[in-house]
């Protein structure tokens, strides 16, 4: 048995130790308290914790001796407190015996998601402290992750990224040709787990075989008293067959799977977490040609029917940019009358009209009613030069000179 009479303390949260929280969510738990024997508490309180922090050293030399600079920034999302025993300057008396105190939390409607990194992190906790007399405060901690909603079904991520870049390959002060790259992606945001298919036109006018490739990188960039320290990491990646001296290649929707990775950090004043995807060719020789297309990683999937009519109207105009589909020459005509209306329908409608109208079985959903919205009127004659009813001389207008 502990000394103090306090077998356990500990805190437990409601949700699985692998659940997320988003913010505007309801943060609850208990606090869990077995004493071995009679307690004196002055006081029981929970407090959540949320917020970003960053910090690096940068050395310079000052003459023979270093210097190091000292950056760290900081910024809070979430602060809360709750008393569960009231500390108004007596004394709780708690039986011995396993006791529970519920607590709850209403969290800010907006948290940035919680992230790890090498100069810096965001991090959200909740701790419970037992306070008595003349004993050390007990504590217990339990962290817990925020995910913050990143829905990829706005006009802004369904729009297609492209660009082109070329370059002129140098060896030794001499032109071996240029060397042109251009590719396009039908939308700028993705979920983890999604293909991203990349379109890409390779032309290799050098002396030299060049090597395609392409990747998604993430760039984590932390902020503090205005300076920037980023790092670079390859989370996925593909390699291209070699394009030879003066040929052209071109990718059709090479696919390039994003694996599970965090979202995109696109809010918080002292740390961004942010995706693009290079498309690259290696030039033997020179320096490659690069070209970089901007990419969000959401936590919301592509929903089938949302934003349909952008995404499907973007995709069409994204394929024929690429040569990959094609409009009909004319629109195809529509029926003729007589193909859709058969003549004894219109008979019988004719002679007996109100006896349909009346009919309890013929339903709006009919084949009658449909001939009635899709064709109330008859089609208009065709177009002429030379008007089929001409007037009779005893009606035409006289020229006022005769």
């Amino acid at each position: 048995m502990r000394p103090g009479g306090v077998r356990s303390f500990a805190l437990e949260l409601a949700r699985d130790p692998g659940g997320a929280y988003r913010g505007g969510e309801r943060l609850c738990g208990r606090v869990l308290l077995e004493a071995a024997s009679p307690l004196r508490v002055t006081a029981l309180e929970v407090a959540a914790r949320g917020g970003a922090v960053t910090h690096w050293l940068e050395g310079r030399s000052v003459g023979v001796n270093a210097v190091s600079s000292d950056y760290a920034a900081a910024e809070t999302y979430l602060r809360r407190r709750q008393l569960l025993l009231l500390d108004t300057g007596g004394i709780t008396a708690l039986p011995p015996g396993r006791h529970e105190f519920p607590f709850s939390f209403q969290l800010p409607p907006t948290l940035v998601t919680s992230f790890e990194g090498k100069h810096g992190s965001v991090r959200y906790c909740i701790k419970a402290t037992l306070h008595r007399p003349w004993v050390p405060a007990r504590r217990a901690r339990k962290v817990f992750t925020v995910i913050e909603p990143v829905d990829i079904n706005t006009p802004a991520l369904l729009a297609p990224q492209a660009g082109a870049r070329e370059k002129i390959a140098r060896s030794w002060y001499s032109n071996r040709g240029l060397v042109s790259l251009s590719a396009k992606i039908d939308r700028k945001g993705y979920t983890p787990g999604e293909v991203i298919p990349v379109f890409a036109e390779i032309d290799n006018g050098s002396t030299r075989p060049v090597l395609p490739r392409a990747a998604v990188v993430q760039t984590q960039t932390f902020m503090a008293r205005g300076a920037r320290k980023q790092k670079r990491a390859v989370v996925a990646s593909l390699s291209g067959e070699p394009v030879g001296p003066g040929r052209r290649a071109l990718w059709q929707g090479r696919a390039l799977r994003i694996p599970p990775v965090g979202p995109s950090i696109l809010h918080c004043r002292v740390l961004h977490v942010d995706y693009t995807l290079k498309v690259c060719v290696d030039i033997p020789g020179s320096s490659k040609l690069l070209l970089e297309l901007p990419l969000v990683i959401g936590t919301i999937p592509l929903h089938p029917f949302g934003s349909r009519s952008s995404s499907v109207g973007s995709h069409a105009s994204f394929l024929l940019d690429w040569g990959l589909g094609v409009l009909p020459e004319r629109p195809e005509a529509p029926p003729e009358y007589s193909d859709v209306v058969a003549d004894e329908e219109v008979a019988a409608v004719e002679q007996s009209p109100s006896r349909l109208l009346q009919d309890p079985d013929m339903g709006a959903e009919g084949p009658f009613f449909a001939y009635i919205q899709e064709f109330r009127y008859r089609p208009p004659p065709l177009y002429s030069e030379e008007d089929p009813n001409p007037p009779s001389e005893a009606m035409r207008p006289r020229c006022m000179t005769c």
